[in-house]
This record gives C-alpha cells, structure tokens and sequence, in this order.
C-alpha cells in the first residue's frame, strides 16, 4: 500500500507538470518550432520563464531567422531582452541589413535599445541642434566683424550598428554639430555672407566627419533658422575705451595730486624761508647794539640809518597808495565804460 500511494503521487506531480507545460509545448510543436517538455522543464528550474523563451523562438522561426533554445535562454539568464533582440532581428532580416544574433545580443546587453537602434538604422532620425531640452535655443557665434549670428540646425542620422556598442551617443553628434557651427561663422569676414548662403555652415560642418567615432552615420545637417544678434565687436569697443577713459582720468588725477603735493611743498618751503629772514632781521638789532659796545657805530650813524629807513617806509607807503588809487581808477573807468 505505501508504494502504490508514493507511485500515485509520482504520478499526480508528472501530471502537474505535464498539464502546466503541455499548453507551451503543444503551441511550439504545432508552430513547427518544437521544445523538448524536458527542456520546458529545465527551465523552470533554472528560472527561465518559458512562455518568454517558447514566444521568441516561434516568431523567430517564422520570420526565417534560426535561433536555438540555448541560444534564447542563455541571453535570458545573461539579463538580456530577448523578445526586443528577436524583433530587432526581424526588422533588420526585412530591411536586408546584416546583424547577426552575436552582434544583436552584444548591442542589447551594452544597455542599448537595439530594436530602436535598427529602426533608426531603416529610417533616419532628425536631431535638435542645440538639443530641445537645452537652456539655449540658438547656437551664438561671432563673424570676424563683430556682429553675432544665431543659428539652429536639424541633423538628419541613421544608426550605424557596427559602432553602436562602444561608439559616442547623441549628445556628442549634437555638441561637435555646435562647435563646427561656431567654427564656420567665426571664421567668416562677416555676416552678411553667413546670412547670404547659410548653407554655407553645413556644408563646412558636414564636411569635418563630425560622425567618426560615434554610434551614428550623419546623413544631412540642415540649417532651420539664422538671425542676426548683437554687435558685439561695437560693445568690446565701447568698454575699451570707456576701460581706457577710466584709466586716463586715474592718471590725470594721480597727476593733480602730485601737482597739489607739490604745492604744499612749495608753500612749506616759502614758509621755511620767511621764518629764516624774520630769524635774520631779528640780529640786526644785537648787531647794532654790539656795534656801540665796539665802538663802530655812532650815535649820529644810528640817527642816519633810522632816517634812511623812516624815508624808504614812507616812499614804499606812498607807493602802496599810488597803486592803489591807480586800481581804483581804472575799475571806475571800466564800470562807466560799460
């Protein structure tokens, strides 16, 4: 009895089992893309999802693409998408491109949308230049006479998968897009010819081989919108010289003081001698007093030389005067005149 009810359990899990995959394994049989149930079994216990692993394989298979089932489980177990991966497949098999499962699996594990990445590859996309989530909607740059041009530009790429794993994204294209934009209307004699054949800047742009190194091939680069900004060669002018106005008036004024400084100087010095003359004139009277005690002056000299200066204040005071009055005279002459 206990060997029939362990046989009758056996038998209970078989079909468990059988009922859970028979549905998967029936749908691959007749889709003419078969999987061993064992095989359904396997993955189970590896924990691969089946149903995911069954799907791929038969759209694979009918779209002419061989894929095994190690194949499939092992992009599984690798963290790999492998519905997108067969899509992928599909798309470029009826596009006539050449991407090889190896290649397809190696594209979508570097973390890329390879499904997008082939349908970018069939049909180009248009990119923003600058980028549309950028600060700045126009790309500025300055011609060689000093007027500012502002231009955006729409690059036309398709993907190119033999450099998608391990080539440059996007944001390269578009940043070494700008710097050929900036490059071409720098180098420019003015704006007038960049406003007159805008076409100008793509074609020097498309001819640098900005795509080298990147995941993209650039098909067209388009100039969407071209105006004229500011002058900016006028406005660097206007600060020079405004700088060069301020650097003159320090000097002046550096000038001014040293002038100033100097005068002071001047003054202090016309001080020093007037105190040096008073200091002189102050001996006199020590000179004279000694010249009695010598005996080398009289006191009929003494009367002569008090006479002699009493005589040239006098002619200095009426000297003084005539000046005066003459001042006077000539100020009452020109206030009748007028």
């Amino acid at each position: 009895m206990p060997v029939l009810f362990i046989l009758l359990a056996i038998l209970i899990v078989m079909g468990i089992i059988f009922l859970k995959f028979f549905k998967l394994w029936l749908q691959a049989l007749l889709s003419n893309a078969p999987v061993a149930l064992f095989s359904l079994i396997g993955m189970s216990l590896r924990k691969v999802n089946p149903t995911i692993i069954v799907n791929a394989r038969i759209t694979a298979l009918k779209a002419g693409i061989p894929v095994e089932t190690n194949d499939l489980e092992a992009h599984y177990l690798a963290g790999g998408n492998v519905i997108r991966v067969v899509q992928a497949l599909i798309v470029a098999n009826k596009a006539n491109m050449e991407l090889s499962w190896k290649q397809a699996t190696a594209i979508d594990l570097a973390g890329r949308d390879i499904l997008q990445a082939v349908q970018a590859s069939v049909k180009p996309i248009v990119i923003d230049c600058p980028a549309s989530d950028s600060p700045n909607s126009t790309i500025a740059a300055v011609a060689m006479d000093g007027i500012q041009i502002k231009a955006k530009a729409r690059v036309t790429v398709r993907t190119n998968l033999q450099r998608l794993v391990g080539g440059a994204t996007e944001e390269t294209i578009i940043a070494r897009v700008g710097e050929g934009i900036v490059s071409t209307i720098g180098s420019s004699e003015s704006y007038k010819k960049v406003l007159e054949n805008p076409d100008l800047i793509s074609k020097n742009v498309l001819s640098k081989g900005l795509d080298a190194g990147t995941a993209f091939e650039i098909v067209s680069i388009d100039i969407a919108d071209v105006d004229v900004g500011a002058n900016i060669g006028a406005d660097l002018q206007t600060q020079q010289a405004e700088a060069d106005k301020r650097i003159a008036q320090a000097r002046a004024e550096s000038r001014r003081a040293m002038a100033v400084a100097e005068e002071q100087e001047m003054i202090a010095r016309a001080q020093e001698m007037r105190a040096k003359v008073i200091e002189a004139e102050a001996q006199i009277p020590k000179a004279i007093s000694q010249a009695f005690i010598d005996g080398n002056l009289g006191v009929m000299d003494y009367y002569n030389l008090k006479n002699i200066q009493s005589d040239t204040g006098m002619r200095d005071s009426i000297s003084k005067g005539t000046k005066s009055d003459k001042k006077k005279s000539d100020l009452e002459d020109e206030g009748k005149t007028k």
